[in-house]
């Protein structure tokens, strides 16, 4: 016999408080197992291709793993280091971008630059913060990340997580399936599969639309002879999991870099301009459409809100699992929709049912 709905709904309301006690309590314990699982996640469509090519589980994540190896020696060897150098020198030269603004600005609208002129004063304050500020914040960053997440975890804890959970997931995913309630397990059942869905479509859809981009971002820029090409293309690949943001500051910033680098020379400006456009038509219809389909779920406005609240109560742990736990908050909100709306509290009551 099964118990009643309201003991049911008591002993779910603690399991969830006592799970977001625990995130609360050991994010930074919990933070490696979060990363690996995330890793393994998004890996396991590779193992399983391969498995279905002949390859056993093991040597699967063996061939993953190996591949993952030789990417991060890469990227620290050659990616990296130049990408920090490229910071830091955005860094030391905003002053001399915001001083190329404002006698651009003094040249063309002398009314608006007079001295002691609220814009004329902005410029020059933004550009001294930048300086004086951006290195110091992004030693902080540096530092912080590295105290959360030191050597120990990053080389060591991380990758060794991932690989266990990669070749043990289908049977993680089958004692867990083993282990739900036998009355609600059809129910739990399509509630995951649509929650794997939306974050198979979101997390490696996106995540891979990222990358694609933000590699195509920085290397055109680079080509072109844009001086914080891999900067801009970082930053515009990072910020393209929200719909048009990644282009519109992106492609902001690297015009207006080339305008104070090319300026008179209109065919490398344009060059730049051309990039982001031929970077939007190939994601709104290559890559988002192949990758990440139409049915996502995840509007932008409730992923920033899922973002910001569980990164101002969870820390980096909540910015971690804020995409997985909204896609899955989304999903019950959906089916508790659709419920709703074919129960008797949203249709009313037939008065032949009292027949």
């Amino acid at each position: 016999m099964a118990l009643p709905a309201r003991a049911q709904l008591t002993y779910w309301s603690i399991a969830t408080a006592v799970f977001l006690m625990v995130l609360w309590w050991l994010g930074d314990v919990l933070l490696p197992f979060i990363l690996g699982g995330a890793i393994a996640y998004f890996l396991d469509p590779v193992a399983d291709r391969l498995q279905r090519m002949g390859c056993s589980r093991a040597i699967a994540t063996a061939l993953i793993t190996v591949a993952a190896l030789l990417i991060f020696i890469l990227m620290a060897l050659l990616v990296i280091p130049t990408l920090v150098q490229q910071t830091l020198q955005l860094f030391e030269t905003a002053p001399q971008l915001a001083r190329k603004l404002q006698g651009f600005l003094t040249e063309r609208f002398p009314s608006v630059m007079e001295d002691g002129s609220t814009l004329r004063t902005s410029l020059l304050n933004i550009g001294e913060t930048i300086q004086s500020r951006g290195g110091e914040f992004l030693n902080t960053a540096l530092s912080s990340v590295g105290s959360i997440l030191n050597v120990v975890l990053l080389f060591v804890i991380v990758p060794v997580v991932a690989v266990y959970m990669l070749l043990d997931w289908d049977k993680m995913v089958a004692r867990i399936d083993a282990l739900l309630p036998r009355d609600h397990q059809p129910v739990i059942r399509k509630l995951a599969g649509d929650i794997d869905k939306t974050l198979a479509a979101f997390i490696r859809g996106m995540g891979t639309v990222c990358l694609v981009l933000g590699t195509y971002y920085a290397i055109a820029l680079m080509l072109v002879g844009l001086q914080f090409g891999l900067v801009v293309g970082v930053i515009a690949g990072l910020l393209t999991f929200i719909p048009y943001v990644g282009a519109i500051v992106g492609g902001g910033l690297a015009i207006g870099l080339a305008l104070f680098q090319f300026w008179g020379d209109w065919i490398w400006i344009l060059a730049v301009a051309v990039i982001f456009q031929v970077g939007q038509l190939i994601e709104g219809n290559v890559l988002t459409p192949k990758l990440v389909g139409s049915s996502v779920g995840l509007h932008p406005v409730w992923l920033l809100l899922a973002l910001s609240v569980f990164g101002s109560i969870f820390g980096f742990v909540g910015l971690l699992v804020a995409v997985p736990l909204a896609a899955a908050i989304g999903v019950v909100i959906r089916f508790g929709i659709s419920q709703y709306t074919s129960s008797k509290l949203y249709v009313g009551f037939d008065p032949r049912d009292d027949d």
